[in-house]
């Protein structure tokens, strides 16, 4: 199993920098650069920047607010940057956000995203034959590429930086499987009953309707976790958990989670709160027990043992977090180390468990 670091959204990139060298130093395969409130990309380059052998991945970039091509260019640039260690991670945004927030237009997203990334390998085949691939279909047009915009230079390139696509839906997770290299789960839906009913059934569907098979794709959980050595350190993330938890399953796209664990009726009052900004009762609302039916606790000593209980056997990847404090990485290092020695899936075609 491969261990990704996940990281806080609103480090910039000189902290960023630092984090993944904290990253790299605890022996993690690779770290996750979200879009949130800094330019993914420019984190990535950072990150890449400040190491030498981790894969830097953006988790996820924010497709429909840029072009495909664009993006294209940004990811080819890391990738030579960095000698093939770069992986572009894209996700949809929610429509009130894609056009309030970033003043840009909506469309229908899993198909306009299975479009998307094949816009992206159209201009990789581009930049890497120095030669138009064009593409033409519902929602985008690639059919121009003078010699003067082609980056090709004569200098052998790395692979394609690979393309994963993070998403909830049954519909996206289905475009994930027809046409990107792997799966980046979301929190709410990493869990092992809704992986195993919802997640990795519709990409297998995705998959084998492009000829491919389940296991020609990485699948990460988003693993949430409390985690931390001392009482102290478990209550203090408990508690930032509580606030997540309700800041998350507030938005009614995520309450599927909720449902597999029989707890859906707490969506609305969820959301209720989270509009009035009622943030003192959550206690009455995300108990202790509510908690933990979606995020186990467990000290670093037994953390890898939990992981491995919720998604061992379905998935090739989590997510992590490193410790608030820098003085317990070597704690999740042996973490990060016995989970890499967990067992991928036995996939077979036909069998997405």
């Amino acid at each position: 199993m491969r261990v990704y670091a996940n990281t806080d959204p609103r480090l910039g990139p000189r902290e960023i920098a630092d984090l993944a060298r904290r990253v790299e130093g605890a022996g993690y395969d690779g770290m996750h650069v979200s879009e949130t409130v800094h330019d993914p990309f420019l984190l990535a380059m950072s990150a890449l920047q400040a190491t030498s052998r981790i894969v830097v991945r953006t988790s996820v970039a924010l497709a429909f607010v840029r072009s495909p091509v664009a993006v294209a260019y940004t990811a080819w640039d890391l990738a030579r940057l960095s000698g093939g260690r770069f992986e572009l991670g894209l996700g949809s945004q929610i429509r009130q956000n894609v056009e309030e927030r970033y003043a840009m237009p909506w469309s229908e997203p899993a198909s306009r995203m299975r479009e998307y990334v094949q816009v992206v390998r159209a201009a990789f085949a581009t930049f890497r034959t120095g030669s138009l691939v064009p593409f033409v279909g519902e929602h985008y047009r690639f059919t121009r590429m003078q010699p003067y915009f082609n980056p090709v230079d004569g200098v052998a390139p790395p692979p394609d930086p690979r393309i994963l696509l993070g998403g909830v839906g049954r519909r996206m997770c289905r475009a994930a499987g027809e046409v990107a290299d792997g799966y980046i789960g979301h929190p709410t839906n990493s869990g092992r009953a809704v992986l195993v009913a919802d997640v990795l059934p519709a990409l297998a569907e995705g998959a084998t309707s492009a000829g491919r098979r389940l296991a020609d794709l990485e699948v990460v959980a988003g693993v949430q976790v409390i985690t931390g050595e001392t009482d102290d350190v478990l209550s203090r993330a408990r508690e930032r958990q509580r606030r997540q938890f309700a800041f998350l399953y507030s938005t009614p796209a995520y309450r599927g989670a909720l449902d597999h664990a029989g707890i859906g009726h707490l969506q609305e009052n969820l959301a209720r709160m989270v509009r009035q900004d009622d943030w003192t009762d959550l206690p009455d609302v995300v108990t202790d027990d509510v908690l933990a039916a979606l995020v186990p606790t467990a000290r670093y000593a037994e953390l890898a043992g939990v992981v491995a209980e919720r998604v061992g056997g379905l998935v090739d990847g989590v997510t992590l977090a490193l410790p608030v404090d820098p003085a317990d990485d070597h704690l999740m290092a042996r973490v990060v180390a016995e989970l890499q020695k967990t067992a991928p899936p036995h996939r077979h075609e036909g069998d997405p468990a």
